[in-house]
């Protein structure tokens, strides 16, 4: 070798090494730029969060801070009013606490599988209901929809409700409590009670006359009550500032809204079961009635009951079970929060009879007194003979018991003309045999035995902030379940989109502050939920078990969890719960085909309720709430079915969005290995490995494309990448 090679060789190698450099700084600054922006997806091993599709940054799918505040969430959604006003009126009407034995047999066969299915589909694929059935059977994409429907429809009325309990905690900073005594009314010559409230009671007036300012009938609107469009718009201000950071924002509420209810009962039963008379509400209250429980109504009742409180089919379950982990035990979570909703309903009907006890045995010592002084009436009249009278009994200070001694012995003595003397039978179960439920408990029966209370207006302040928030842990929920599943599919912002759907919903719910808003408020929550979501919650059991494929997702579920299932939830999802969901759906159009469709008016000049029947332009309202609530389903198969929407991959599934471009991911819906486990979700699929020359600009298209969700893109796709086959699904 010569002696200067080595020098040579130096200088070659700086020369290669300066080409590189050459090479590298002339880049190509559009590949560059694309590199920058490509779809990221983590491996599942690396990371076990989903790369949020559609941000302009690569960040995860929002997540929750911990498990108790998703634990709370999904609590605060499942445990709402009928909790409170529902369940009790229903353990009292259909035998008492032989009531709890059907309640508790459903909840174990289609409440409890049928609430860690939705857990389950919704922690897997990541998405809200749109996304979770359109990944499932792009034909089936319409249930998300649908449970997106009946959300709105139902949040139109619920947060009027929060409205109420909003303007009832209001007014309950004075003592004494205006509800407490009836209104007294002034003229020219003379001071007298108020007819209406005379013929009712104070309670009543109050919450027709006062609160609501009630018209006679659904048809004579009267106009927007005013105090109630303010509570009104007050809750919506509520619901949009909680939810308009999503998780971010509402689940740190949840600390307080869902825990508060139980503080609030805890405190009513210890001060509830101080008081006179609880004892025999309590024992009223759980003294079985067999014969009642065979009855059919009553299983129907309680099925419908497990149903509505776990809020199956509305997607809310879904969306909160879409921020968890993958590998969350979600069997855990679903009897978890199923038996809290249970036990909370157990407590929540020991407060409501504990309280109704004492407002019954103070009623029934009304009752004794008025009866007690006609007796010593028809004594100096000498109707009724001193003898029949025992020595013992001291009229000026007698009990109940003494009383229906005296009852009992007239009654026998006078049998002829018992009718004519006017006494009562002063029973304090009479009293709390009247089954009151829903506004009636809350609003009268409730309110009326808190006024009797010592120190009233706190008791009076805690119930109805308890109200609201129980009102509110179900609206979170709702709303949830309409602004996931669109910001998943849409690509929307969640800030925007929150605003718009609360003022939207604001807007159409004035039809319920009119003076006839209550009774829009009857219809909506007689017609727009209970068919929709029976029929909603049958469609999911067929997408998972007929389907996709209840071995196939069982073996998800192995894969998800780290243990197999009891085979239970096999046979119930496959077998059990869809035929006592049919049945329980074929009982409700039923039962709504043998109710006459109408609602209860206040009638003013005679203080009392009196039904009336819709009329016929109500009745196409309550018909047209079904029917809109159940048609993104079969438009959406229709759609699908013949094709009429073209997006090259049939299904929004398949379509990812990331800092406006638009890439195709290879989507194999048919195939055994396109499990929720073993197949990636959409989100989830790898990206190509990118080479030289991969990337083409679309020939023949313009500069900016449009995506299908109105968004606009740099237009550049993958070259040589095949349809995407329709899903035989």
């Amino acid at each position: 070798m010569p002696k200067n090679s080595k020098a040579v060789k130096r200088d070659l190698d700086d020369e290669v090494i300066e080409s590189v450099k050459d090479l590298l700084s002339n880049e190509d600054s559009t590949d560059d730029a694309f590199k920058k922006s490509e779809l990221m997806v983590d491996d599942q091993e690396e990371k076990d969060a989903d790369v949020e599709e559609g941000s302009d940054v690569e960040d995860e799918r929002p997540a929750w801070n911990s498990k108790l505040q998703y634990i709370l969430a999904q609590v605060g959604f499942s445990v709402g009013l009928g909790n409170v006003w529902r369940f009790p009126y229903l353990c009292q009407k259909n035998g008492g606490g032989a009531y709890l034995v059907p309640y508790l047999i459903l909840l174990l066969i289609i409440g409890i599988p049928l609430f860690f299915l939705e857990l389950s589909v919704g922690q897997r694929i990541r998405r809200g209901s749109i996304g979770v059935w359109n990944y499932i059977s792009p034909r089936l994409g319409g249930i998300g929809f649908a449970s997106c429907v009946v959300c709105f429809f139902v949040a139109l009325y619920y947060n009027v409700i929060i409205g109420w309990s909003l303007f009832y905690f209001s007014q309950s900073f004075q003592h004494p409590l205006p509800w407490d005594q009836c209104p007294l009314v002034k003229n020219t010559s003379h001071t007298f009670v108020e007819p209406e409230c005379e013929k009712s009671s104070a309670t009543t007036y109050y919450w027709y006359r006062e609160a609501l300012n009630i018209s006679s009938s659904l048809s004579e609107s009267g106009g927007l009550n005013w105090k109630m469009t303010i509570c009104l718009l007050a809750a919506w201000v509520m619901v949009c500032l909680a939810m308009i950071k999503g998780i971010q924002s509402s689940g740190k509420i949840m600390y307080f809204s869902s825990l508060f209810p139980y503080v609030v009962l805890l405190c009513f039963l210890i001060r509830g079961l101080l008081l006179n008379g609880s004892v025999d509400g309590i024992r009223h209250m759980f003294t079985p009635k067999l014969e009642i429980m065979l009855e059919p109504k009553v299983w129907r009742e309680a099925a419908t009951q497990v149903f509505f409180a776990l809020g199956l089919g509305f997607g809310g379950v879904i969306a909160f079970s879409s921020y968890n982990k993958r590998d969350n035990n979600c069997h855990f979570d679903a009897v978890l929060v199923s038996f809290i909703n249970f036990f909370t309903s157990v407590l929540a009907t020991l407060v409501v009879f504990a309280v109704l006890g004492f407002k019954a045995n103070i009623i029934n010592e009304k009752c004794v007194i008025q009866n007690s002084e006609k007796i010593l009436k028809l004594l100096k009249m000498g109707n009724l003979s001193q003898d029949m009278i025992p020595h013992h009994i001291n009229f000026s200070s007698i009990t109940a018991e003494d009383y229906n001694l005296v009852y009992d012995i007239i009654q026998k003595v006078k049998e002829e003309e018992f009718d004519s003397l006017g006494l009562k039978s002063c029973q304090i179960e009479d009293e709390l045999d009247k089954a009151v439920q829903g506004t009636g408990l809350a609003f009268i029966a409730f309110t009326e035995a808190m006024t009797h209370f010592p120190a009233s207006p706190f008791w009076s302040v805690m119930f109805f902030l308890m109200l609201v928030n129980l009102g509110l842990g179900s609206m979170f929920g709702t709303i949830e379940g309409i602004i996931t599943p669109i910001v998943d599919t849409f690509k929307v912002r969640k800030e925007i989109l929150t605003v718009i759907c609360c003022l939207v919903a604001f807007l159409l719910g004035l039809i319920f502050v009119q003076r006839s808003g209550n009774y829009f408020v009857t219809m909506f929550d007689d017609y727009s939920a209970t068919l929709p979501l029976l029929i909603v919650v049958i469609l999911e059991n067929i997408a998972i078990t007929r389907i996709y494929g209840i071995d196939k997702f069982m073996e998800d579920l192995k894969d998800m969890l780290g243990f197999s299932p009891s085979q239970y939830y096999y046979y119930m999802w496959k077998y059990v719960s869809p035929l006592v969901l049919l049945l329980l759906l074929v009982a409700s159009i039923v039962q709504m085909g043998l109710s006459p469709p109408g609602y209860n008016a206040w009638i003013e000049d005679m203080a009392i309720e009196e039904f009336h029947s819709y009329p016929t332009w109500g009745m196409i309202i309550c018909i047209s709430l079904m029917v809109l609530a159940i048609l993104p389903v079969p438009i959406v198969f229709m759609v699908r079915r013949c094709n009429l929407i073209d997006d090259s991959s049939g299904s929004l599934a398949a379509v990812s969005y990331k800092r406006g471009r638009i890439i195709k991911e290879p989507i194999n819906l048919e195939g055994d290995n396109t499990s929720l486990i073993h197949g990636k979700s959409p989100s989830e699929v790898p990206s190509p490995n990118f080479g030289k020359n991969i990337y083409r600009k679309q020939t023949g298209s313009p500069t900016l494309d449009t995506a299908p969700n109105g968004r606009y893109g740099i237009g550049y796709l993958m070259a040589d990448m095949p349809d995407m086959p329709e899903s035989d699904l």
